[in-house]
C-alpha cells in the first residue's frame, strides 16, 4: 500500500501560506512516491482551551472542510480530545504511522505537536531518521517581508483592514449564519436589513463594508454593518447587519453567506435618524460603485 506524505496543522483561514504548504506537499509527494493528506483540527486548540473563545477563528470547521474541497485535497480531521495528552513520539507514532500510515512529514519552521508541542522541526528529522521516513521543512510563506499567519490575518480584521485580509488569505473574507429577526429599524429608514446569527467563534470586523452577498446558489450585491448600533443604543455584542440590493424574499432561518470586499467606514454615531439614513443612502451609492469591480466568488 502507498504510503502517505502528510502535514498537520489547524489550518485556520486556510490562507495564502497554507496554499504555498499545499502546493508543495503535492510537489514533494510526487517526487516521493507517496500521497499527500492534510491532518487537521477542526477548530484550533488555542480556541478549544480558552476561557474566551468568541471572535478567535477565521474559519468554521464545515468552512474549512469546503476550502480543502475546494482546493482538491485529501484531508483528515482529528479529534483534539484524543492527541492532545500525546507525548511527541506517541503521536508520530500511533497517530501518523499507524494510523494515517505516513510515510513521511512535510513541516513549516515553527510547526510542533505533542503534549507541550515537544514535536518541532528537531524532533521530526530524528524520528524520521530513525524509522526511515522522509521528512520535507518548509520555510515560512512571506508577503511584502510579513510572515503570513492566521493570527496576523486575525489581527488585521480586528483593525477592520479587510483589503490587506482579502490578500493575505488569497480569498475574501466572510461569514455565514442564520437570518434572525431584529427590530426591523432599517426597514422603518428604506433600508432593510438580514440580521445574522454567526455564532461565537468567528472574527467580526467591525465597520460598514461593501459586501456580496450568497443566498441558495444566487449571488447579490449589498454593504454590511457590524457594531454596537450606537445611534439607536449600545448593545453588548456586535450585531451583523447586511442589506442587500434589489432583495425582496423572506429568508428569516435560511443560511446565507457574506464575502467582504472593501471597507467603507468605521460605525458612527449619529444625531438623528435622518442623519442615518443619509449616511446609509451614501454608503449604497459607495457600494454599488466598488462592487462593479468584482466577480462573484467561487462556490
Amino acid at each position: 500500500m502507498k504510503k502517505n506524505l502528510v502535514t498537520i496543522g489547524t489550518f485556520d483561514g486556510v490562507h495564502s501560506g497554507h496554499r504555498f504548504l499545499f502546493t508543495e506537499l503535492e510537489k514533494a509527494a510526487a517526487l516521493l512516491h507517496l500521497k499527500p493528506l492534510v491532518l487537521y483540527f477542526p477548530l484550533p486548540p488555542k480556541t478549544l482551551l480558552s476561557p474566551h473563545p468568541e471572535m478567535t477563528i477565521l474559519t468554521t470547521p464545515d468552512e474549512k472542510k469546503h476550502l480543502f474541497k475546494q482546493l482538491g485535497l485529501r484531508s483528515c480531521a482529528l479529534d483534539f480530545q484524543t492527541c492532545h495528552h500525546l507525548s511527541a513520539a506517541d503521536f508520530a507514532e500511533k497517530i501518523l504511522m499507524q494510523q494515517f500510515k505516513a510515510g513521511g512529514i512535510l513541516a513549516g519552521p515553527d510547526f510542533a505537536f505533542g503534549k507541550d508541542r515537544q514535536g518541532d522541526n528537531a524532533f521530526l528529522r530524528q524520528f524520521a531518521q530513525t524509522h526511515q521516513m522522509d521528512f520535507v521543512p518548509l520555510p515560512f510563506y512571506k508577503i511584502m517581508q510579513d510572515k503570513i499567519s492566521s493570527s496576523l490575518i486575525r489581527r488585521t480584521l480586528g483593525r477592520g483592514d479587510i483589503a490587506t485580509a482579502n490578500t493575505l488569505l488569497a480569498r475574501p473574507y466572510d461569514l455565514s449564519g442564520c437570518v434572525i429577526k431584529g427590530h426591523q429599524l432599517g426597514r422603518k429608514l428604506g433600508f432593510p436589513t438580514a440580521n445574522l446569527d454567526t455564532g461565537i467563534y468567528k472574527v467580526l470586523p467591525m465597520g460598514v463594508y461593501a459586501v456580496q452577498v450568497r443566498v441558495g446558489r444566487k449571488f447579490y450585491n449589498g454593504f454590511c454593518n457590524i457594531g454596537l448600533r450606537p445611534t439607536i443604543h449600545t448593545l453588548d455584542l456586535p450585531l451583523v447587519e447586511v442589506h442587500i440590493f434589489n432583495f425582496k424574499q423572506s429568508i428569516y432561518g435560511r443560511k446565507i453567506t457574506i464575502f467582504f470586499r472593501e471597507k467603507l467606514r468605521d460605525e458612527t454615531k449619529f444625531s438623528s435618524l435622518e442623519a442615518l439614513r443619509a449616511q446609509l443612502l451614501q454608503d449604497r451609492q459607495r457600494a454599488q460603485a466598488v462592487l462593479q469591480k468584482y466577480t462573484w466568488p467561487e462556490i
